[in-house]
């Protein structure tokens, strides 16, 4: 299984700290943001990572990261030109999965406790599809709720008024290397940007789209407030 971790974008929700440097590079703990996702792949065994970053920072991504040896894996990088959506920054991905691989993506600021093997192992096994990690939440109509029928998930609303669950999606995906071909068949959003969850739409109306519940904390550490409580949970890790 390939890993493909998600760190471009403008944070404009983090100004004016991204005003200098990109909110994947910001101190969250002992260590900057990207370090969590690179070392939460690292630990499934994931060798070859690709790491999609803005033109922001890059040379302090490299400084940083460099070739992913304090890790033990390799890190290739690509360059997403300007922000258009998760789905375009992971079309960038195409060359990097080989026909018939697997991948894991991550967004850079999802920060999450769980130990994601079990799924991991389970996805591998399986001939085709996606597969997204769910977590309840007190303010579902923020994210993108899954539709539940049967253990499947029927649809993933974004943002809507009346969520018929209280799970969001999360910023962590399991994909097939048929996820390419899908991306080409979508639209831009209203926003004008390829939007993911039109992407796990398509794996769900063929009832392709499978799931797990993550059972410990999840942050989106995308806002102050946020990136502030990930500070406290991460440092208490860190000094364990």
């Amino acid at each position: 299984m390939r890993g493909v971790i998600l760190a471009g974008g403008t944070g404009t929700r983090l100004r004016p700290l991204t005003n200098i440097v990109n909110k994947h590079l910001l101190p969250v703990g002992n260590y900057p943001m990207i370090h969590y996702a690179i070392e939460k792949m690292a630990s499934l065994g994931i060798e070859h990572i690709l790491l999609v970053i803005g033109k922001q920072s890059a040379g302090l991504y490299t400084e940083y990261v460099g070739s992913g040896q304090q890790w033990g894996v390799n890190i290739s990088y690509k360059i997403q030109e300007q922000a258009g959506g998760i789905a375009e920054a992971l079309a960038l991905a195409e060359d990097f999965v080989s026909p018939g691989e697997k991948m894991l993506v991550i967004l850079g600021d999802n920060l999450f406790l769980d130990d994601l093997t079990d799924a991991v192992n389970e996805f591998e096994r399986i001939a085709n599809g996606a597969h997204v990690f769910l977590k309840q939440v007190p303010d579902p109509k923020r994210y993108g709720v899954p539709v539940l029928n049967k253990g499947r998930i029927a649809i993933i609303e974004e943002k809507p008024e009346q969520p018929q669950s209280d799970y969001c999606v999360t910023g962590i995906y399991m994909y097939d290397s048929k996820v390419f071909e899908i991306i080409r068949t979508i639209e831009p959003s209203v926003r004008g940007e390829l939007e993911i969850t039109d992407v796990n739409n398509v794996y769900a109306a063929t009832g392709q789209l499978t799931y797990s519940i993550l059972s410990g904390w999840w942050l989106d550490a995308g806002t102050h407030a946020s990136l502030q409580q990930a500070a406290v949970l991460l440092t208490g890790r860190d000094q364990e």
